[in-house]
């Protein structure tokens, strides 16, 4: 049983950065995979990012290699997603998942536990 809330979306220029976070409950936070997903208007729920339970690997989709970085806090409760050189593109609503399967969270099939999601625009 994971509750999960998004914050940190908002409206920025393109170049610009946001720091996404995933506030999870108290409930074994540390033994679940992590992931990052959109979904842009009129589209699909796309993957964006992943991390394993101790940080020591990860997984990004090829349009934000190199401009995304997904880290996790445990003693937090926290999944993080700093989003750099922020594109029109990336414009969507950012969901982050939690589940205990890491072929779930890379792919987002049968995903347990899904935050409301926070939104991201950004201009050109």
């Amino acid at each position: 049983q994971v509750q999960l809330v998004e914050s940190g979306g908002g409206l920025v220029q393109a170049g610009d950065s946001l720091r996404l976070s995933c506030a999870a409950s108290r409930n074994s936070f540390s033994r679940y995979y992590m992931g990052w997903f959109c979904q842009a208007p009129g589209k699909e729920r796309e993957f964006v990012a992943a991390i394993n339970s101790n940080s020591g690997s990860t997984r990004y989709a090829d349009s934000v290699k190199g401009r995304f970085t997904i880290s996790r806090d445990n003693a937090k409760n926290m999944a993080y997603l700093q989003m750099n050189s922020l594109k029109p593109e990336d414009t969507a609503v950012y969901y982050c998942a939690a589940d205990l399967s890491w072929r779930d969270v890379i792919t987002g099939q049968d995903i347990n536990y899904w935050g409301p999601g926070t939104q991201v625009t950004v201009s050109s």
